[in-house]
Order: structure tokens, then sequence, then C-alpha cells
């Protein structure tokens, strides 16, 4: 795989414009009518049958050039081709929060909105520390529960789904994290996307993660125009095999957060460019676009305290410790 983008032909949907008959002027007889003047020489070449041809057969060949639409077969061989270039490029792609059981990941994920994983990961210690099961969690006191997590943002309705979800646990689940999306999607500050999180990740059962990132690049790359999480979710699952749902997930966030940036892509050192159909959106030139990649790509720490294994780059800090 080549680290040098090159721009390729656009595949993305493109409009097609219809060859345009030419405008042939309406033919008089033969012979001119009583008390009508001859039109003049340059009148009846101006509309003569041969300028229409030759008008017809310049929009031809201008219908010729303009791009297609992509098929949908075409998108499906494309996408595809784009999962298997990021699994070599992210062959460490994992779930960026830091857990060691279901009922962790299940809490870290829903304190992951609206901030980062690398926040998160910092105050789960402190948190886990305190309240290791749901029992513990659902007979938290709940200011002393939003101090703990405070650092996330929106603390007051965290803590509110948390005791909430504990108490599910612990009442409805004998204490246990359900293996099902239907039991999942009960819980309070539960969603798809925390469930999909939890269940391919704790379960290894295979979903598609719908997160800011996510949404974002499968719509820059023409998979979906959709911009509900569901509906996007409905139409990746339909373009790959369920097998490579859990890991389309991570690769796709995993380039969202290291290249493939909202507001100034490193388009430059991407190395899935000739198959952008956004190509050109983001910075171009090779030495600058590196200056734009992130975590591991960028030499900087990577979201977790705690990374697996084999993760190339350095864990990140705990809280306070880096400034």
């Amino acid at each position: 795989m080549s680290n040098t983008p090159v721009r390729a032909q656009s595949t993305g949907p493109g409009r097609v414009t219809g060859a345009g008959g030419s405008a042939v002027g309406e033919q008089g007889s033969d012979q001119p009518s009583p008390g009508r003047a001859e039109p003049s020489k340059r009148t009846a070449r101006t509309a003569s049958p041969g300028s229409g041809k030759r008008s017809a057969t310049a929009s031809r060949k201008s219908s010729k050039s303009a791009p297609k639409p992509e098929s949908r077969l075409a998108m499906v061989r494309r996408a595809r081709k784009i999962n298997r270039e990021l699994a070599e490029l992210y062959p460490y792609a994992h779930p960026e929060l830091d857990f060691r059981n279901p009922f962790e990941l299940l809490v870290a994920t829903v304190l992951s909105a609206q901030t980062t994983d690398l926040r998160v990961n910092q105050t789960t210690p402190a948190l886990f520390a305190a309240y290791p099961t749901p029992e513990d969690m659902a007979a938290a006191v709940p200011e002393q529960l939003e101090q703990l997590i405070r650092p996330t943002g929106f603390f007051r309705a965290k803590a509110r789904s948390l005791l909430g979800l504990s108490a599910a646990l612990r009442d409805k689940f004998g204490g246990e994290v359900p293996g099902r999306i239907e039991d999942l999607v009960t819980l309070p500050g539960v969603g798809r996307k925390t469930a999909n999180v939890v269940l391919g990740n704790a379960f290894g059962v295979p979903g598609i993660t719908v997160d800011t990132h996510f949404g974002r690049l499968v719509r820059r790359w023409k998979w979906t125009e959709q911009e509900d999480p569901e509906k996007v979710e409905a139409e990746i699952c339909a373009i790959f095999p369920k097998s490579e749902w859990t890991m389309l997930s991570h690769r796709v966030v995993f380039h969202g957060r290291r290249i493939c940036h909202s507001r100034k892509p490193a388009c430059g050192a991407c190395p899935i460019a000739p198959l952008c159909p956004a190509y050109g959106e983001g910075e171009t030139d090779p030495e600058k676009a590196k200056k734009l990649l992130k975590y591991e790509l960028g030499g900087q720490p990577g979201q977790r305290l705690s990374p697996p294994p084999d993760y190339p780059g350095a864990p990140a800090a705990p809280q306070g410790a880096a400034g």
C-alpha cells in the first residue's frame, strides 16, 4: 500500500448531463411564398440542417466527458477496498476506552458522550476504585458520584444515568451486564451506539458503532447520505459482512481521529486518498499534511492509559500527570 496519495479520478456520484438536441429553425418550402422575401444566405446557413447535426455531435461529445454516477456495485467494492486498506494501516485498532469487564466498558461509554476518551480514561480509575460493581454504584451518594465524574462534563445528567443503569442491572439482570441489544437499550442512558460498543467489545457480538467520527467519514466517502445514526447503521451493515462490523467501526474511528479530521483532513498523508471522493478538502501537500497527524501517527500518546500490547504508540498519562 503506497504512502504517497495520488489523486484518482473521482468515483463519487456525479450528475450526467444529457445530450441536448440542437435548435433547428422552422424550415420553409423550397420556393418562397408570394409576397415573402427570400431568406438571406446568412440566415439560411444559420438555420441549416447541417449546423444542427454539428451542434448535436458536439453536445454528445460533451456528455461523454461528464462523470457518470457511481453504481452501487462500484461503491460497495470501493468501500470494501477502503476497509482492507484501513486494516493494513491500523492492524492494532481497538476501543479507546480502558476497561476490564463489561460493566466498566458500559460505564465508560456512557461517560464518553460529549468528551474525549482520554478524559474518560483519566477519570475512571478513581471511579471504579470507589464503585467496582453495579451494586456499589447503585448505592452511591449522588453528590459524591458527581464529583468523581465531573471532569467528563454534564456530570449531573451522567450521574443520573449511572445510578439508574446500575440499579437496573442490580434489580433486573442479577448484577450482570446483559449480552443482548434489546436488553441493553432499556438501561438509562444507553442507546444503540453504547449497546453496540459493549456487545462488540465485551461480548464479541458484531455491531456498527455510529459515533461522530464514523458518521462523518462514511458520508465523506459517499457510503451513505443518511444523517440519522440508525439509518447510517442499517446502510453500512448492508455493505459489509457481519464479521467485519466491529473492527470496521474501530478502523473508521481511528482514521477520523488521526488523519481524516473534520475541519482540515490530512489528505496529503492519507493512504486511501486514491479511493476518496472527497480528496482535496484538506491539506494535499505531503509535508504539511504530516504535521496534521495525531496520536501515534503524529508521534503523540494515545488515549488509553492501558492500551493493548500491540499498540505502537505511547500510553496516555494519568489525570494531572501531563500539563
